[in-house]
């Protein structure tokens, strides 16, 4: 498994660096650094108290943890949301409470999981398209079987 260091700075005193649960996990979990209570249908930002030093040619994506989604319905609203290689401010999780009960995210929770990526930059250009079987069918043209 290959692995790369990547630099995380405690913007608050209770951060707590991401960490694997599991040898072998692509998502590393992030915690909050505040108690957060969520009605149905709110979102907010999560604080993370931690920013992160992202090497050029890498984004962090965060994902929702899936035990959050399946027994409360806590969603990550933008997942996956991105840390751009650039960004240095604080590492904030966007969720939403698609349950039918408030939800409180304790201090010190797991509220997310980070997973390196590769990133590609396309150059972007203008031209004509080339044809493809699919044409311009979108939005339910392949049926429902």
């Amino acid at each position: 498994m290959q692995t790369i260091e990547i630099k995380f700075q405690k913007l608050h005193p209770d951060a707590q660096i991401p960490s694997y649960a599991h040898i072998g996990d692509a998502g590393a979990d992030v915690y909050s650094v505040a108690e957060v209570t969520l009605q149905p249908s709110d979102r907010a930002a999560i604080p993370t108290g931690l920013a992160v030093d992202i090497p050029l040619g890498y984004e962090i994506q965060v994902r929702p943890k899936s035990g959050l989604a399946l027994k409360h319905g806590i969603a990550v609203l933008n997942s996956p949301g991105t840390v751009d290689a650039g960004y240095r401010g604080e590492i904030q999780v966007i969720v939403i409470n698609l349950g039918k009960e408030a939800y409180t995210f304790a201090k010190g929770q797991k509220i997310a999981q980070l997973v390196l990526k590769p990133v590609i930059q396309a150059q972007y250009i203008e031209g004509e398209l080339g044809t493809s079987d699919r044409g311009v069918g979108g939005f339910g043209s392949t049926g429902l079987k």
